[in-house]
C-alpha cells in the first residue's frame, strides 16, 4: 500500500479517536465535573496518537509537513460533520459545505505539485 493511502487510512481512524476525544464528552459527561471529563478524553485521546504519530511518520516519508497538515484539517472536517450530525443530533447546515470547499481548495494548493504531469 502506498505511504499516502496508509497514512491517510490511519489519519482517519485516529480522527475518529480525536474527535470522540474532544466533542463525545459534552453529551456523554455533561452532568460529570470537568475533571472526569479530561481523564475520559486523555484515556481516549492515547488510541489516536497511537494511530496519528505512525501516520505522520510514513506520510512525512513523502509529504511535506504542510501537505500532512491540510491532509489532517480536511480529514477531520469529513470525520466532524458526520458526527456532529449522526452522533451529536447537530443539524446539517450549508456552511458545513463552504468549510469543505475552503479546506479542499486549501487541499489543491498544498497538493498541486503533486498532480501536475511533468
Amino acid at each position: 500500500m502506498s505511504p499516502i493511502l496508509t497514512s491517510t487510512l490511519l489519519l482517519c481512524c485516529s480522527n475518529v479517536f480525536m474527535t470522540f476525544a474532544w466533542y463525545a464528552h459534552l453529551k456523554e459527561l455533561s452532568s460529570k465535573p470537568w475533571l472526569v471529563a479530561a481523564f475520559a478524553s486523555w484515556g481516549i485521546a492515547l488510541f489516536e496518537y497511537l494511530l496519528q504519530v505512525p501516520a505522520n511518520r510514513i506520510g512525512y516519508t513523502v509529504m511535506n509537513l504542510g501537505q500532512l497538515k491540510i491532509l489532517q484539517e480536511a480529514i477531520t472536517l469529513t470525520v466532524f460533520v458526520p458526527f456532529a450530525i449522526l452522533y451529536m443530533k447537530e443539524p446539517l447546515k450549508t456552511d458545513y459545505l463552504w468549510a469543505a470547499l475552503c479546506i479542499f481548495g486549501a487541499v489543491f494548493f498544498m497538493f498541486r505539485d503533486k498532480l501536475s504531469v511533468a
